[in-house]
């Protein structure tokens, strides 16, 4: 009977021991896998934090590139405005970088005629295109260097995400 029953108590002993092990086994594996879990998901959440600082440093960048051409441009265009009112008030003129040929023939080919030497001037319609030509250049100017600055910007910002990911 002692044989029989401790023959039973190591089985229940052995069976009580494998359940252990089984369960250690069975919780280190869940441990182990959940940590690879975590790690992908801290992985994750690293390179969405770095997404959403890189996204916030380049809204930036882009507003800072924004107000400073925005304000160039503002300053050319109140350059030109005041530069048409002193012209139409009479303060400024306009000059015109023109030659006149100041000898015309005759029809009998005999004498020379000396016009009455007028200024140059361009018309009203011509100043006025004048003026709206230089406001469209500084336009397009300021438009092309905020482009350029923009895409330098961008061309840095696109250097540090990847020094950074490495």
């Amino acid at each position: 009977m002692v044989n029989k029953t401790a023959a039973v108590l190591t089985v229940l002993i052995s069976a009580l021991i494998g359940a252990l092990m089984w369960a250690a086994f069975h919780y280190y594996g869940k441990t182990i896998s959940q940590q690879k879990e975590i790690s992908v998901a801290t992985a994750l959440a690293d390179t969405r934090l770095m997404t959403i600082n890189s996204m916030a440093e380049q809204q930036q960048a882009v507003a800072d590139i924004d107000a400073k051409y925005i304000q160039e441009l503002s300053d050319a265009q109140k350059n030109i405005g005041d530069l048409r009112v002193a012209v139409d008030s009479g303060t400024k003129q306009l000059h015109v970088n023109a030659t006149c040929n100041p000898k015309r023939v005759s029809k009998t080919g005999t004498t020379a005629i000396v016009d009455d030497a007028a200024t140059a001037r361009l018309t009203d319609a011509a100043q006025s295109n004048y003026f709206t030509l230089r406001e469209r250049i500084e336009t397009a100017t300021k438009q092309i260097a905020g482009l350029q600055a923009y895409i330098l910007a961008l061309q840095k910002q696109a250097k540090n995400l990847e020094a950074r990911q490495r």
